[in-house]
């Protein structure tokens, strides 16, 4: 088998464009880009957080344990 060429890239473009329309596309980039944003603020405002708020901010609580009853 073989890359697509040019022609099939095109031909899929325009169905995918065709099926969709060009509003919902630009709708759920924009959502994307607004995702791949948030995330970035929340890396930025992780690094600036002192290594003492970091560790009071990520305990871990065990886990509990369920008794299991036992049929004799």
């Amino acid at each position: 088998m073989h890359a697509p060429g040019i022609w099939g890239i095109i031909i899929v473009a325009i169905v995918v464009i065709l099926l969709f329309g060009r509003g919902k596309i630009a709708g759920m980039m924009g959502e994307v880009a607004s995702g791949i944003k948030s995330f970035q603020k929340g890396m930025k405002d992780e690094e600036q957080k002192p290594a003492a708020q970091i560790d009071a901010s990520t305990t871990v609580e065990p886990a509990r344990e369920t008794e299991k009853a036992k049929d004799a």
